[in-house]
């Protein structure tokens, strides 16, 4: 999963978990900010009643009476005052029961002691808890949807943000991995971001790359060499093997043994040229502007091996569309079948099949060559490409780079190769071709 859609779904999950918690929490904030609100109403009140006093005298409440008492036309609201003994300790707000006019009803009352002269005054305050809940599932709708309205935008605002955040963090994935080809030969451009964590990975794979380019090169450089270098004295040695074996004094055991010597030259003259082929891949020092027609091609191809399907009586079935490949060359591919049928004929069972056929899916064109050998391990299926990895040599043959030649190749022409295998049923080579014509002719 990339980074940006895990980072999308952390912050929405986390918006939608502050908009769970907050709507499970919301009747009771909004019940202790109504209460609160009430208990702030009541003070105010008990500061007017208290002004008027301190202005007009306690007869104002009194009016020559020994207790005062008023209520609001529904019971909502109620004030009294009467004189006591002693004096309350402190002021108290709580929530209590209050008997009017024969109804028992429960008010957020305010108790407060005063004296005036030597009498001392209760009065309380009351408001109706029935009243102060009565707003608050509005108030809960309301807070919900400005709550769900402000989740949203800086839902958007997060998205929009982390979006733009980690955008070089994209652009330095497209371009120093997804769009870079090895040996990675062209120069790569720095990525312009003031993040400095990006800055620091966008030059730290650009400085990885240039290492790796410097030690291809360099072992590039080493094979073609080795290579021109080891040519010279094999063909030397193997003029002096065939001089001796000319020589008529020479006995049956040494010539015997310089047939040996020369077979073995013979080898390794072979390694060497393969290793010339792939060092002059690697160098692109082949044009890819040829045209070639598949079914001719792997005709050309039976014409040199086919003879080989008798040794194992192998039957050889070719199911090609009318296909040209264009932008590639003839040679290089001629090579890369050659070598993929080669092996299907040498690790495939008596009387076993060879199957050549093509496929287009979705605009995607693609050969597949596929045996019925013994097939391939899965462990070795990931290394089947490397350069001396054998398998299935049970005959001793092979030197192991036949198919590092065919992905040498298949990388120079911008083909995609794939291998597929089941042990006991054989193994599919599928090469994906992205230039292609189909054509009339045959």
């Amino acid at each position: 999963m990339k980074l940006l859609t895990k980072l999308t779904l952390f912050i929405t999950l986390s918006k939608l978990a502050i908009v769970l918690l907050f709507v499970l929490m919301l009747p009771a904030i909004v019940e202790m900010i109504a209460f609160e609100y009430t208990n702030f109403y009541l003070r105010e009140q008990q500061k007017k009643v208290m002004h008027i006093i301190a202005k007009n005298g306690i007869d104002y409440y009194l009016q020559g009476d020994n207790s005062f008492g008023s209520y609001t036309m529904l019971k909502e609201e109620y004030i009294a005052l009467e004189p006591v003994d002693r004096p309350f300790v402190r002021d108290t707000i709580e929530t209590s029961e209050r008997i009017v006019e024969m109804d028992t009803l429960d008010y957020r009352l305010l108790t407060h002691s005063f004296r005036i002269g030597q009498k001392h005054y209760l009065l309380e305050i009351g408001k109706k808890t029935s009243t102060i809940s009565q707003y608050n599932k509005p108030l809960q709708r309301i807070a919900s949807y400005v709550l769900v309205v402000l989740i949203l935008i800086t839902l958007v605002i997060d998205l929009i943000y982390t979006r733009f955040l980690l955008k070089p963090l994209g652009l330095i994935i497209e371009s120093k991995l997804l769009n870079r080809k090895f040996p990675f030969n062209e120069d790569s451009q720095a990525v312009k971001t003031s993040t400095s964590d990006f800055q620091y990975l966008d030059q730290s794979l650009s400085s990885l790359m240039n290492q790796i380019h410097e030690a291809f090169e360099k072992e590039r450089e080493f094979t073609a060499n080795a290579s021109h270098e080891l040519m010279t004295p094999i063909s030397i040695l193997q003029n002096k093997i065939e001089n001796l074996l000319g020589e008529a004094d020479v006995s049956e055991i040494v010539q015997q043994r310089l047939i040996e010597m020369h077979r073995t030259l013979n080898r390794l003259k072979k390694i060497v040229n393969s290793l010339l082929l792939i060092s002059r891949i690697d160098n692109a020092q082949f044009a890819k502007s040829d045209q070639v027609m598949a079914a001719e091609l792997f005709s050309d191809i039976m014409e040199d091996i086919g003879h080989r399907l008798e040794e194992k009586e192998i039957r050889f079935s070719l199911e090609v569309s009318a296909v040209m490949l264009v932008n590639s060359n003839r040679d290089l591919l001629f090579q890369l079948f050659y070598n993929l049928i080669n092996n299907a004929i040498k690790y495939n069972t008596f009387r076993g099949n060879i199957l050549i056929s093509d496929s287009l899916v979705n605009g995607v064109y693609t050969i597949h060559v596929k045996d019925t050998g013994p097939g391939i391990p899965a462990s070795d299926l990931p290394s089947v490409f490397n350069r001396f990895k054998r398998f299935n040599a049970t005959d001793g043959s092979g030197f192991g780079l036949g198919l590092s030649i065919v992905r040498s190749i298949a990388n120079y022409l911008d083909l995609t190769i794939e291998a597929d295998s089941e042990p006991g049923a054989g193994t599919t080579f599928s090469i994906t071709f992205n230039s292609f014509i189909f054509s009339d002719k045959v």
